[in-house]
């Protein structure tokens, strides 16, 4: 197996949304990004998958070795090797991919966040720079291009956590921010018992609805110049809000209930998005 082929398995088995949305790329392109989302999942399964925080601080450093590796021109791991073509050719920087790696470590460190603020560095590590680098290998004209990216990262992280919460809190994981709770009279261990009340759903659609207006921040912030070449981001975001619109329409029932749109909705979404992109480019005359 190449180390192409073993980033496009550790892509498509993880049945992320993003698959979606690189299958409209141009074949080197789609080589990048996929290389960078199994980077992701690499760091990512480290936390997940390891029940001894020390061995995970160990797997992370690791992978911290095999960053300055790469960058040396020397790297091991498949998930590297796929990386290195594509360093200099999207001006891929070397501390992003260290900022992505401080940002899974966070979760062996923190499994309470006391205010958003404090979450919206967690996001910003673990989406947001991604979503930069991400812009860098689809291209962009304009500068401003980079803030829809940071914006669009913390909208799919935040989508994340709501979707995620109970499987986080069986894991001793909170996310959503202690002022929110109190705000809405939610406890801890209101999560950590998978209590499902209304003041509980009254706290998911208000995270929901943070999550929403940075959708729109970025979605209004992208330049017109850059909307084709940014089109993946512009897919994710479209089967992200689906899955918004699912919670919303069902009633935030995230305690007890494993929200997800399957493949087939994906795919249809992602084609049709694709497609009205590729009409208003078109329009525009790029």
């Amino acid at each position: 197996m190449t180390p192409d082929e073993y980033c496009q398995e550790k892509t498509a088995a993880s049945g992320s949304s993003f698959y979606y949305s690189f299958l409209f790329l141009d074949p080197d392109r789609r080589r990048a990004i996929t290389a960078l989302y199994a980077f992701c999942r690499e760091v990512d399964d480290v936390v997940d998958e390891c029940s001894e925080p020390s061995v995970a601080r160990m797997k992370l450093e690791w992978w911290r070795q095999e960053v300055e590796r790469l960058f040396d021109g020397q790297p091991q791991h498949p998930v590297a090797q796929a990386l290195a073509p594509w360093l200099e050719r999207f001006d891929l920087p070397r501390e992003h991919f260290h900022e992505v790696i401080d940002g899974m470590e966070m979760d062996l460190d923190i499994h309470d966040y006391p205010d958003f603020r404090t979450l919206s560095l967690y996001c910003y590590r673990v989406a947001s720079v991604v979503g930069l680098m991400a812009a860098e290998i689809f291209g962009y004209q304009s500068r401003q291009t980079r803030q829809y990216a940071n914006d669009l990262g913390m909208a799919f992280q935040l989508t994340n956590i709501l979707r995620d919460v109970h499987e986080d809190a069986q894991r001793g994981r909170i996310y959503l921010p202690a002022e929110d709770r109190e705000a809405h009279g939610v406890s801890r261990q209101d999560l950590l018992m998978g209590r499902e009340t209304e003041d509980m759903r009254s706290l998911f659609a208000f995270e929901a609805d943070r999550a929403r207006d940075y959708y729109r921040r970025a979605l209004e912030g992208l330049p017109e110049e850059d909307r084709y070449a940014q089109r993946s981001g512009v897919i994710m975001a479209a089967i992200y809000q689906r899955l918004l619109d699912r919670m919303d329409a069902d009633g935030y029932h995230a305690m007890t209930r494993r929200y997800r749109l399957p493949a087939w909705r994906k795919l249809w979404v992602a084609w049709r998005t694709a497609r009205r992109e590729a009409k208003r480019a078109r329009k525009a005359g790029q």
